[in-house]
């Protein structure tokens, strides 16, 4: 059952609206629970809702022919799913899954894509977050190709903590793995040194996060250039 504790205000989009628009939006959002592992978008099939999270992790991945994936993204309650319905497309390449479970609000594509054509604050809004969005993409594409496992798992860890609201994640090593796109053992051997260092707590699916600076400290600067960019961009939003 929605949790009623949840509002729209949570997702910094949302907030971030004028109240004009907000009494207009909002009877319009539906709070819908994701689960862990829930398929928000197939590649290439049509978007018929958009997703505001308000406290769970929605992973963006790019599915190769012979099966392996990578995560290109993540999105928490800064953003959005479903951000091609307002770039002039109605479906994505990329699969969508809840990594993070949590609730988020729901809206069907054609209205967002009506207020976003009809309403300038709302065009605005979308844009600067679709340019953060960008900028994580290729910050990952980069981070992927140049980086070793220990960072991207610290990077990663990072943005997901970054969307949550304490220092604990549910994800198993293989899940971790396949948003990275790399070997569950790469993967195990990177959790170990953290675990080793005191940084990180594994125990049975669930990591705990002990000592963030130590793993901003392992991260590549990856991390770092995409949060500064988000927070660039979506500080004083439509000020």
């Amino acid at each position: 059952m929605p949790d009623p504790s949840i509002s729209q205000e949570q997702n910094h989009l949302l907030a971030a609206l004028p109240d004009s628009i907000k009494a207009r939006v909002f009877p319009r959002l539906k709070l819908v629970e994701m689960k862990l592992g829930d398929v928000i978008y197939e590649s290439d099939q049509p978007i018929e809702f958009v997703y505001f999270p308000a406290n769970g992790i929605v992973s963006l991945l790019y599915d190769m022919i012979n099966g392996s994936s990578a995560e290109i993204s993540v999105v928490g309650n800064e953003g959005m799913t479903g951000i091609a319905v307002v770039m002039g497309g109605d479906s994505t390449p990329n699969r969508t899954i809840v990594q993070s479970s949590g609730f988020a609000y729901r809206m069907p594509a054609a209205e967002l894509k009506s207020e976003f054509d009809n309403s300038p604050e709302v065009r605005v809004l979308t844009l600067r977050y679709t340019q953060a969005l960008i900028t994580q993409m290729s910050q990952t594409a980069a981070c992927n190709r140049h980086h070793s496992i220990d960072q991207q798992l610290c990077r990663w860890l990072l943005l997901s903590l970054d969307r949550l609201p304490g220092n604990k994640l549910k994800m198993t090593q293989e899940l971790i793995a396949n948003m990275l796109g790399v070997r569950r053992e790469g993967v195990t051997e990177a959790a170990g040194k953290l675990q080793d260092l005191g940084i990180i707590e594994y125990h049975r699916g669930q990591i705990t996060v002990k000592d963030r600076p130590g793993l901003e400290a392992l991260s590549c600067e990856c991390y770092a250039a995409v949060r500064r960019e988000t927070e660039r961009l979506t500080s004083g939003l439509l000020q």
